[in-house]
């Protein structure tokens, strides 16, 4: 599990010279930031900056985490401990919704953003992102597990569904809050599908639409090398620090996932 994580991060200061030796070496053995240079001047030589699409993905990716987590938590909360009609089918739904992949919908959603005039704005990136099956799965599982008894003794003392939701529930399902949030950034954070299908102005395209397209806009191969070796070590550091700073709560999600 360890080894890639070592090749992106040593890739990613390989000199020409290193990147295209044969065989293919795994550890660098003269390390460089010429790749970074490389990279800063292209991004400043074009018309946009680097950071522009890195305010636009750092943006975007908050917003969605936001929205995700409080949507997510609310039909939990519902599906978990409230009675009303259609709630198992509901249930059912969301969880057959765990089989489809965006490029399964990316059509209709397609037609969904014109319709409802968000195409060439942030929320096209946003809004497609909401729904998220197992961020609903996973917190409803985690909120089965809170007895009822406890929710009782809450509207006993007359707090309402609101206040159950918020001050009860949440704090209990903390390690699932934070596993969702994980999930999310993931899915967010590494999403180029807006900015390719439901936008057509770049300064509003995010980081990896625009990392994806390096290579082919640098015309030079030897270059294009560097530029893909620095661009997947941005990509895949901050999934390593988010993962590392919160792992506590994301084994401890594990854990209360097995127990019956």
């Amino acid at each position: 599990m360890g080894l890639p994580i070592l090749f992106i991060i040593n890739h990613a200061f390989k000199p020409f010279t290193e990147l295209f030796a044969y065989p293919p070496r795994f550890f660098v053995r003269q390390p460089t930031f010429e790749n970074f240079k490389l990279l800063f001047n292209f991004s400043a030589e074009s018309g946009i900056p680097l950071s522009r699409y890195v305010f636009n993905s750092l943006f975007t990716t908050i917003l969605v985490i936001l929205f995700t987590l409080l949507i997510s938590s609310l039909a939990a909360f519902a599906l978990s401990k409230m009675e009303f009609k259609g709630k198992k089918a509901l249930d059912k739904i969301n969880t057959l919704a765990l089989m489809f992949v965006p490029v399964a919908v990316a059509i209709p959603r397609f037609f969904i953003i014109v319709n409802i005039g968000i195409f060439n704005t942030y929320w096209a990136h946003i809004i497609p992102l909401l729904a998220m099956p197992i961020g609903i799965f996973l917190l409803k599982q985690f909120m089965d597990q809170v007895p009822n008894e406890l929710l009782e003794a809450a509207k006993m003392d007359g707090a309402s569904n609101l206040r159950i939701y918020w001050s009860v529930l949440l704090p209990l399902v903390k390690p699932a809050l934070v596993t969702v949030a994980i999930l999310t950034f993931q899915a967010s954070w590494g999403n180029s599908e807006g900015s390719s299908l439901f936008m057509d102005k770049e300064s509003i395209r995010t980081l990896p639409f625009y990392l994806d397209t390096l290579v082919a806009q640098s015309g030079n191969i030897v270059a294009g090398a560097g530029l893909s070796a620095v661009a997947g070590l941005i990509m895949f550091l901050p999934n390593l620090l988010l993962f590392i700073f919160l792992q506590n709560k994301v084994m401890n999600s594990m854990a209360h996932t097995g127990i019956k």
